[in-house]
């Protein structure tokens, strides 16, 4: 009598898992620096790159480590790269560390950008990605702020 009740309740079906639902946007994959992939990524969850991938990345979240290399366009909500970036990308909230040295168009919603990183390629805020609005990825333009403008450019600033 009591051990078919007890069996059932501890054996839910897989929609009344707590696990899954509850915590579906705290699952992540991980690929290693051992791994290399030739090949398009997408990805519902959040990714953590520390090898290399040769294709497109589209993610909710992206931590690239510093030993990675990616080669290939990065689309994702959330990216925080320190490695090495040739291609575009599109990112919401973007950080990029003092190790990454990225090749490639970088639009995005907010940025920050610590001292000592390598961007080649145009910064382009938003939707507004046309080229006069994009700005050159020079230092020099964060620290010389004259004040001319439209107003509407966000600033950038370097983060020690």
């Amino acid at each position: 009598m009591f051990s078919k009740k007890p069996a059932e309740p501890t054996r839910p079906s897989g929609s009344a898992n707590p696990m899954a639902s509850s915590n579906s946007s705290s699952t992540f994959s991980v690929i290693g620096s051992d791994v290399s992939i030739k090949g398009d990524i997408s990805a519902s969850a959040d990714l953590h790159v520390d090898g290399t991938i040769e294709g497109d990345i589209a993610c909710a979240s992206l931590v690239q480590g510093e030993t990675s290399k990616i080669t290939g366009g990065i689309q994702a909500e959330t990216a925080r790269l320190a490695g090495k970036v040739s291609g575009s990308i599109r990112a919401r909230e973007l950080v990029i560390l003092r190790s990454a040295q990225i090749e490639g168009d970088v639009h995005y919603e907010a940025l920050t950008i610590e001292q000592g990183a390598q961007v080649e390629g145009r910064f382009a805020h938003g939707a507004r990605s046309r080229a006069s609005d994009a700005a050159p990825a020079k230092p020099a333009q964060a620290s010389s702020d004259s004040g001319k403008g439209d107003g509407e450019e966000p600033k950038l600033g370097l983060v020690s």
